[in-house]
């Protein structure tokens, strides 16, 4: 009879940027630390990020801006259009950090990261390293939560957030445990969701550790089998390990609402031409290839009167090749636009993405088509990496672009923009 084998758990670790997008601003105005901040969504209509001292105030996430105008006028408040390429660029700057000090990571977004510990001694001093060089070297100040499974080192993040910056709870005593988790209220557990969290309370389960408990039959019947695999994983058994690489995507959208209703033809031809720019930069990058486009318009959702349309059209040979994208969403969208509407948002998805290996040629394509087509996109695409985004582009998405989104309060794209450097002064 064999004896079974014992796995040894291993320790996961979650980086979560502490308030990611006003810490991306401290960073070159060192000024505005201590002083409260918040970063404003798109077209400046909500706010997405808030320091400590704006949320003392009371002020919740995702709150339209004009309810909150005269509170944030009243005290002072430093406010922000989002400066998309600069968090880009600084998140990419935390991961490389992240990437030189653990042996395996996966991004979970924009701002958090997951750790595999496994193998390094001394993991409290590790941590610390980590969280100590990650400010160092790139300004940002980072939480990390340590636990047996994905979900508790989410869970102790988010107590680190409001203690030390570090939270231990992997091999925890019980008693530690339930006493952390006692701390985490159940709409805040990863995985949990709005809809869930509401149900639940609504049945008197107000925290993590309530939850945890609960008998898997219970749980299996009120949130099916993925809510038993949270549950299983804030008992620290491990149900999701850190993962390097990623599936494959199945399609890739662009979209943004407009900074003002949109009515001419013109313009909205010149969005769909740089949104679909910018989809297909994506798909290069991981060497994809779309088999279909999808197009769509919409007016303002908020009227009884709104309206929505999209077209999908497929492509004779999928293709990565930016003016045939372009082509392909310009015939669809003449197809959907209507006059005398105005437009609020517009937006393509490239569909069926698959390996640009498994191209077959057309019956009158050559490979010296092919090729050239290849060439120009890499060209392209390397200069505008290296010199900043746009430097090369096509004359369809526009120049002027009056249906560009607000950003009148963003600050200066310190590091992908040449002519908006930090100028130091001696």
């Amino acid at each position: 009879m064999h004896e079974l084998e014992i796995v040894k758990p291993q320790a996961v670790a979650l980086v979560d940027c502490n308030n990611f997008y006003v810490s991306c601003e401290r960073v070159f105005q060192p000024k505005l630390e201590r002083y409260p901040v918040v970063v404003l969504s798109n077209n400046d209509g909500c706010i997405v990020a808030r320091s400590n001292e704006v949320k003392r105030l009371g002020v919740p996430m995702g709150a339209p801006y004009y309810q909150y105008k005269r509170l944030i006028e009243e005290n002072n408040v430093k406010v922000f259009s989002s400066n998309y390429e600069l968090y880009g660029d600084m998140s990419h700057r935390v991961m490389t950090v992240l990437h030189r000090l653990v042996p395996e990571l996966e991004i979970y977004s924009i701002d958090e990261a997951f750790l595999s510990l496994a193998g390094i001694n001394g993991i409290d001093k590790h941590a610390w390293h980590i969280k100590n060089t990650v400010k160092q070297w790139t300004g940002i100040p980072v939480s990390i939560g340590i636990g047996a499974t994905k979900t508790l080192a989410k869970a102790a993040s988010e107590i680190a957030k409001k203690s030390s910056g570090v939270c231990n709870v992997f091999q925890a005593s019980e008693a530690r445990l339930t006493q952390t988790l006692q701390k985490l209220p159940v709409k805040d557990v990863w995985g949990v969701g709005r809809k869930n969290a509401v149900k639940l309370t609504n049945k008197g389960i107000q925290t993590a550790n309530d939850l945890k408990n609960k008998p898997d039959e219970w749980i299996r019947e009120n949130l099916t089998v993925m809510g038993l695999r949270t549950v299983w994983e804030l008992r620290g058994i491990s149900c999701l390990s850190v993962e390097e690489t990623y599936p494959p995507k199945k399609a890739v959208a662009s979209t943004r609402s407009f900074g003002k209703a949109v009515e001419r033809l013109e313009d909205l031809e010149e969005a769909i031409a740089s949104y679909t720019i910018r989809a297909a930069e994506k798909i290069r990058s991981q060497h994809m290839v779309a088999s279909a486009i999808q197009v769509f318009i919409r007016t303002n959702r908020f009227k009884p009167s709104s309206q929505y349309n999209a077209m999908t059209l497929a492509f004779e040979e999928p293709t990565n090749y930016t003016p045939n994208l372009i082509q392909k969403a310009h015939v669809g969208l003449n197809r959907i636009y209507k006059k005398n509407l105005k437009y609020h948002k517009a937006g393509i998805i490239l569909l069926g993405l698959r390996p640009d290996t498994e191209i077959q040629l057309g019956l009158f394509d050559t490979d010296e088509d092919r090729m050239r087509r290849q060439q120009l996109m890499t060209m392209m695409d390397g200069v505008n990496r290296k010199h900043g985004k746009r430097i090369l582009s096509f004359a369809a998405c526009g120049v002027q672009q009056p249906w560009q989104m607000k950003r009148q309060k963003r600050s200066p794209r310190y590091t992908t923009k040449w002519q908006e450097l930090v100028v130091a002064k001696a």
